[in-house]
């Protein structure tokens, strides 16, 4: 069956539901070794899955484990984004949409590659606990209206481990596999409703729009399949969303961001669409409004609040929470504009620095586009050595004439 069934996909051919249902089954039963799955995975990466088959498996996949049930009659909602440098969203969108009245149910993921993982900056807010259980989840959620955790043992088990061959194999890059995995989480998690950023751009895993679109298409179409709705963003990812690269150095620029106390333009706008998309899911009539009067009347951060102190923190901890002392910059070393900035070689260091030191990690300076004078400093990092310097440096690009504009969103799905 498992042979035939690689022949058929690697020779472009469309396998039934029937077909990827067996498979998962037997895959995991241990019917099917890693070998033969790592092989349809690559033949899949090479000829595509259709719409019909991703659905397929995301079905197949679901029913390998438990799925959450929230109580209530109100919609619940949940959100993914593709993966990016400083992209606090979720940080700040799931407690501004509690706080304006729409529940949300987020099951969330560590760090990939160059990426920050919500779950790995959270856990740097001493006593946070992302491990919940489903009724401590569910409650959660019924009782404060959001919660953040990781996917437990039985949601989605087939998933988990597919995916875990795929990152050995090489396997990744497929739309119909990444959406598959994408949409059978979001289903296990019990929400009603989903939205979707795709990232595109430099510092993303999908470089270009025209790719983004494809994948955010085919989340949408998914999740309609199982009688969701579901809004997918593509937005721009060419430099670091926001100013703080790291773990902890993120939780601080989203808790003053909360505050009201330094909110960075180009985070506040994508903030603030994403919450709007899940407030206007969710049922709210005037979604930007009520997002915007949640942040800035500080609900939102006091929502925030309640969130960490439910899952093992406290407002205190939270408050406590600063940047090392040591601190070293670099600088322009010539005039002219910034034209790039690398976040992925941004992303890479942040990482390494802040596995040693929590709140450790890079604070960028300057926005692709800004005119620069020599000297003008380019980023901050904090807690390393200093000899970090030329890496870091050498993610900023200055030329003599300024970039084209890019927008912050190019479509919504």
């Amino acid at each position: 069956m498992m042979r035939r069934a690689i022949e058929e996909k690697r020779d472009g051919g469309e396998l039934t539901e029937a077909q990827w249902e067996a498979i998962i089954a037997s895959y995991m039963s241990g019917a099917i070794d890693d070998a033969q799955m790592a092989a349809l995975s690559m033949a899949s990466v090479w000829r595509g899955l259709t719409i019909r088959e991703a659905t397929a498996l995301t079905r197949a996949m679901v029913a390998s484990g438990e799925v959450v049930r929230h109580a209530g009659d109100s919609v619940v909602v949940d959100k993914h984004s593709s993966g990016g440098v400083s992209d606090i969203v979720s940080l700040v969108a799931v407690p501004l949409v509690a706080a304006a009245g729409v529940r949300v149910a987020k099951l969330s993921g560590r760090a990939l590659g160059h990426t920050g993982g919500t779950l790995d900056k959270l856990e740097a807010i001493p006593g946070f606990n992302t491990t919940l259980s489903h009724d401590q989840f569910v409650r959660q959620v019924e009782r404060i209206g959001c919660a953040i955790a990781a996917q437990s043992e039985t949601l989605v088990p087939a998933d988990r481990r597919l995916y875990r061959l795929r990152d050995h194999t090489g396997t990744v890059p497929s739309f119909g596999l990444i959406a598959a995995s994408i949409v059978s989480k979001k289903i296990a998690s019990g929400a009603h409703a989903f939205v979707f950023d795709v990232k595109a751009g430099r510092s993303a895993f999908t470089r270009h729009p025209h790719m983004a679109r494809e994948l955010a298409d085919m989340l949408v179409a998914i999740s309609r399949e199982f009688g969701r709705n579901a809004r997918a963003i593509v937005s721009d990812m060419n430099e670091p969303l926001g100013r703080s690269i790291g773990t902890g150095i993120e939780v601080i620029e989203a808790r003053d961001f909360l505050r009201n106390v330094d909110a960075d333009a180009r985070l506040r706008e994508q903030s603030l669409h994403i919450a709007a998309a899940m407030l206007e899911l969710g049922g709210v009539s005037d979604p930007r409004a009520a997002a915007v009067k949640a942040l800035e009347s500080g609900i939102a951060y006091e929502k925030f609040v309640e969130m960490i102190e439910a899952q093992g923190g406290s407002r205190s901890r939270l408050d406590e929470m600063r940047l090392p002392e040591h601190v070293e910059h670099v600088t322009a070393e010539r005039d002219g504009y910034v034209v790039s900035i690398d976040g992925v070689a941004l992303g890479n260091a942040a990482r390494d620095w802040s596995a040693k030191v929590p709140t450790a990690g890079i604070r960028v300076r300057v926005r692709t586009g800004d005119a620069v004078e020599r000297g003008t400093i380019l980023a901050e990092f904090y807690g390393d050595d200093g000899t970090h310097v030329a890496r870091v440096r050498r993610a900023f690009e200055i030329a003599d004439a300024s970039p084209a504009e890019r927008p912050l969103v190019y479509a919504t799905i």
